[in-house]
């Protein structure tokens, strides 16, 4: 009998919280996962979403069958009943979106015998579309259960976290993060350092970063970090033909997600009503957009630890260079960039994470990417 639970690395006692509240069949109806990004809040939701869902959790005292249908899509995150949504406005969640979900709660779930809903970045739920929340947070029907997940309970606000169970994520070294990936894997320290960095900090992401079939996420870092080797002495028309090819290098992903959300989509057309297609479509629809901005993000953490590496040399500290297969560009693009330059160039690249919420191009994206630190590696300015 397969674990829920063993998939939550780096956290054992939420681990052994949540498979005790399943076990003994105390899980409640709201709960706050409070941690810092990289503390993998993510998949401890989708891991107690599984829980929920499997119908042998419910009889075997938390443990999964791990072949049923229930367990594979919401190991896919494209079960019908499991509903992960993050704020759609530039500043936070939108009164709009909570509205559509508190509408959305009353429906009968499709598959399962309970719907959950993961609502990522709860700190950023401001008091108007807080208070169209409050009431169903607070009373859902009983087949509904609601993950919160957000950084700190200080920017939480009180009247959501006193309405749920609060389960706090520590912050997770370094080191001990490197070693926990490497375990799971068996990649090497270094390979783990690596993928971590590429996945913005998170070990669940990193370690499905180094188990990726045909290791095609491997050979695209290392075609990113080769098209960085000399970006700054590229043309301008290069520049943008290597953003062009960074898009589809982040597109790629998206062919296999599509194919299966059609080939699901298909098999159980002749058994939902027309509304729960409706519902299907629009949340895979939510999905391919999310997987589009996971993977553009992707691109830019590989960039920006590229980026830091140089500065790490430039400041005469070349032992902190994670992208250690890169040094020798690493340490050539060093020598001759300037420190304030390469801060600006920081800066304007942590600025496009931001972007990427405002629906902006991925061809926009990458083409400032690129552009950003070619500027910063010549001490030139792209705002002159």
């Amino acid at each position: 009998m397969a674990d829920a639970f063993e998939g939550i690395l780096g956290q054992p006692q939420v681990r052994d919280f949540l498979r005790a509240s399943v076990r003994s069949d105390h899980t409640t109806h709201a709960y706050l996962f409070i941690g810092p990004a990289g503390s993998n809040k993510t998949s401890s939701a989708y891991a107690l979403a599984r829980a929920l869902l499997c119908p042998d959790a419910q009889t075997s005292g938390g443990g999964l069958c791990g072949k049923c249908d229930s367990c594979a899509r919401v190991g896919r995150k494209s079960h019908p009943d499991v509903h992960y949504l993050e704020p759609a406005g530039t500043n936070g969640w939108l009164v709009e979106q909570i509205r559509d979900i508190v509408a959305d709660v009353p429906l009968a779930p499709i598959q399962a015998a309970r719907k959950v809903y993961i609502l990522d970045r709860v700190d950023l739920l401001g008091t108007a579309p807080a208070n169209a929340f409050l009431k169903t947070l607070e009373e859902p029907p009983l087949d509904v259960v609601f993950i919160l997940l957000g950084r700190t309970r200080d920017t939480v606000l009180p009247t959501i976290a006193s309405r749920c169970q609060i389960v706090p994520f520590r912050h997770i070294p370094p080191t001990e993060a490197a070693g926990i990936v490497s375990q799971n894997t068996g990649a090497s320290m270094e390979q783990a350092r690596q993928a971590i960095e590429a996945c913005g900090g998170s070990l669940s992401a990193a370690v499905s970063f180094l188990r990726d079939a045909g290791n095609q996420r491997l050979d695209d870092r290392r075609r990113i970090l080769h098209m960085l080797a000399d970006v700054d002495r590229a043309d301008d028309w290069e520049i943008v033909r290597r953003a062009r090819e960074l898009v589809q290098l982040s597109k790629a992903p998206l062919d296999a997600v599509r194919v299966q959300q059609e080939r699901e989509l298909a098999e159980n057309a002749d058994f939902l009503e027309k509304s729960a297609i409706r519902q299907i479509e629009a949340r895979n629809k939510r999905r391919l957009s999310a997987q589009t901005r996971e993977c553009l993000d992707q691109t830019i953490h590989i960039a920006s630890s590229w980026l830091r590496d140089v500065m790490a040399v430039r400041a005469g500290t070349p032992e902190l260079i994670i992208n250690t297969d890169a040094a020798p560009a690493i340490q050539a693009a060093a020598a001759t960039a300037d420190m304030a330059h390469l801060c600006r160039a920081m800066s304007a690249i942590e600025a496009l994470h931001g972007m990427l919420a405002y629906n902006v191009s991925p061809e926009t994206c990458m083409d400032m990417l690129l552009f950003e630190i070619k500027d910063g590696l010549n001490g030139t300015s792209s705002a002159n």
